[in-house]
């Protein structure tokens, strides 16, 4: 069984072919109609990433996301009179190796267990309001990360432990010096103080502090912004959707458009 990391290696060597005092590799991750593939060029049709591998990386990141164990087809063929490697089957592609990949079991992200719905603003008000105005952090986006995660549920646990309004998890819980995470008091304010360590940390980039929320400051820097997990895309849409409801419930302007990501 070829494993993802010789997968990748593979990848990035054939990507610096015929280049190899190259200190990195290009390795391009490559999405269309929901499907991923890795390339060593930006495939035509596809929505392409580069991503550079170095030659001595301790670690190869995992470009597919959670997949579980799957087969696939390495192929070859020519592309502006060059060879390119795809695991997509693309016109003129011939098979060039066939592989076994084992992507991660698990990651921290997870959908939240909150629904878009109406905004709920008599859902502990004073704990929103005071945190809001001790951290800074805008009391609209604490209530869409609360909706979005327990749906304002103290009693709440999600199936990758997190507890109480803000699904604090018990490292998070512990580092702001929670005793009781059902404490609707408690996690909002810790969640609150968490949240603006990660405002600073992105400055102010809501869609990568949504992410980092969800599944983690790790996660994100391993994939350089929002990583390709389902859990995650789904969450940082949901909470950037709530954000909206909340600032126009509160009487203040919607959450300024960004690209698509």
């Amino acid at each position: 069984m070829f494993r993802l990391p010789f997968l990748v290696c593979l990848l990035a060597v054939l990507a610096g072919f015929g280049v190899p005092e190259a200190q990195a590799r290009t390795v391009y991750r490559c999405v269309r109609d929901g499907t991923v593939s890795l390339a060593t060029a930006p495939e035509p049709g596809s929505r392409c990433e580069a991503r550079q591998i170095e030659d001595d990386a301790v670690q190869l990141p995992n470009l597919w996301g959670r997949m579980g164990v799957f087969s696939g087809t390495l192929y070859e063929r020519e592309q502006d009179g060059q060879p390119v490697y795809s695991t997509r089957n693309l016109p003129g592609s011939r098979v060039y190796l066939k592989f076994t990949v084992a992507t991660p079991p698990g990651e921290p992200a997870h959908p939240g267990l909150g629904k878009v719905g109406k905004p709920r603003l008599n859902m502990y008000p004073k704990d929103f309001s005071r945190a809001a105005k001790k951290t800074g952090v805008d009391d609209a986006w604490l209530r869409a990360i609360a909706h979005a995660e327990s749906d304002f549920d103290a009693a709440a646990v999600s199936a990758k432990g997190a507890k109480g309004v803000m699904q604090l998890m018990p490292e998070v819980a512990t580092e702001y010096g929670v005793t009781d995470p059902f404490s609707s008091t408690q996690s909002i304010d810790a969640g609150a103080r968490h949240m603006k360590l990660l405002m600073r940390r992105y400055k102010g980039d809501l869609t990568l502090v949504a992410a980092a929320y969800n599944a983690g400051i790790g996660t994100v820097a391993r994939y350089g912004g929002v990583p390709p997990y389902a859990e995650t895309q789904e969450y940082v849409a949901k909470v950037t959707a709530l954000y909206d409801l909340y600032l126009r419930a509160l009487g203040r302007k919607s959450a300024a458009e960004r690209p698509a990501q």
